[in-house]
């Protein structure tokens, strides 16, 4: 077996994930046509092409702007279904074991559909792609987050629409967008409904924005994980003297990492004390500005420094991107090894927003099992 065969095989679980980030190419351009949508290339290789070309800006707002042709071919129950279903064939082919897919059904009302209809939609292409999957061999579980847009203001009708559906596979809540000029906090009152129904939501936070975007998730709004959370780092400082006497205390606003040769400041210690998980998505923060380069992401120091750390494809089109191919990456750009590739897949299955039980069979049943078997 090789070593890319090795990462393929590879039981991976999947936190951050967009819907319309993942479409083909090809059925992008289907489904366009169906619709009198125009297009940037219409030929299914030129658009994939086209669409890494424009998520390569070193912009998250113009990232951003990729999604308005996925968006338009989304307006139906049909495409919703189709795509939903295409996605999740895709991940269990990419051997992913379960998948948390994330999308906004406020952005999908412009050809009349509800809420509601919207959410049906996305689960029945959902059960169908699972079921599909599984007569091909690929056995995956998938779970939905509703998403809310942080630069609207439907949040607590979002929240209230995952709540509603939390028992027929909605399992979280999201906001999403640019984060410059809208906090989170903004959709407090979605994150208060949430905690008195015992819901669990991450937020996009710290990805283009810095540590107040951080510090208002966790602490303002009560974030049960962190959608991407890269710019932590920002919190995070080379010692100036690691081997300092005991009875020097650190500086009031930093708090020592020990021996790794870093300080930690509050906000950083504390997300890693509380266990946050962080849903980290290499390639789509190069492409975005978030890191310079994967060799150079932040996640493998927070990897080192015993973070909770989650590896993500983020938009599976807009990035070129799947599962295996940012394993890959890390392996080859970052030195990861498989033993680095299990501890942050267990960390994902620990960080689900899954029950308990459920959590513990994911990694002793599913994700240990697989990696042993590679071994």
């Amino acid at each position: 077996m090789t070593a890319a065969d090795v990462l393929a095989r590879a039981p991976k679980v999947l936190l951050h994930d967009h819907l319309d980030g993942g479409l083909r190419p090809a059925t992008v351009v289907e489904l366009a046509a169906d619709v009198g949508h125009t297009l940037p290339a219409s030929e299914p290789d030129a658009l994939g092409r086209w669409f890494r070309d424009a998520a390569d800006s070193g912009s998250l707002e113009r990232y951003l702007e990729t999604f308005a042709h996925t968006v338009a071919v989304m307006q139906t129950p049909d495409a919703l279904r189709r795509v939903a279903h295409e996605a999740v064939v895709d991940l269990a082919t990419d051997g992913v074991v379960y998948a948390e897919v994330r999308y906004a059904p406020e952005q999908h009302l412009e050809r009349g559909m509800t809420l509601e209809e919207v959410v049906a939609a996305v689960q029945e292409g959902l059960r169908s792609g699972e079921r599909d999957a599984a007569a091909a061999g690929h056995r995956i579980r998938v779970g939905t987050l509703l998403t809310a847009m942080r630069h609207a203001t439907r949040g607590r009708e979002i929240a209230e629409l995952a709540v509603a559906h939390r028992d027929v596979g909605v399992v979280g809540f999201d906001i999403a967008g640019a984060e410059a000029g809208f906090p989170p906090s903004r959709h407090l009152d979605a994150f208060r409904y949430l905690h008195e129904q015992n819901f669990p939501f991450t937020i996009h936070a710290g990805e283009a924005f810095g540590l107040p975007s951080i510090w208002e998730a966790v602490q303002v709004c009560g974030a049960d994980r962190l959608g991407h959370g890269v710019r932590i780092v920002d919190d995070i400082q080379p010692a100036d003297d690691v081997q300092a006497p005991d009875d020097v205390p650190p500086a009031p606003d930093d708090v020592s990492a020990g021996r790794s040769g870093v300080r930690l400041g509050r906000l950083a210690a504390w997300v890693r004390d509380k266990r946050i998980p962080l849903e980290m998505c290499p390639t789509s923060n190069v492409q975005t500005g978030a890191a310079t380069s994967v060799a150079q992401h932040p996640i493998t120091l927070l990897k080192d420094l015993r973070f909770r750390v989650t590896l993500n494809t983020d938009n599976r089109l807009m990035s070129g991107t799947s599962m295996t191919r940012e394993m890959q990456l890390l392996v080859d750009e970052a030195g990861w090894d498989l033993e680095d590739l299990r501890w942050v897949t267990i960390n994902a299955a620990k960080s689900a927003f899954l029950p308990f039980d459920e959590r513990l069979a994911l990694i002793e049943d599913v994700v240990k099992p697989g990696y042993a078997a590679l071994a």
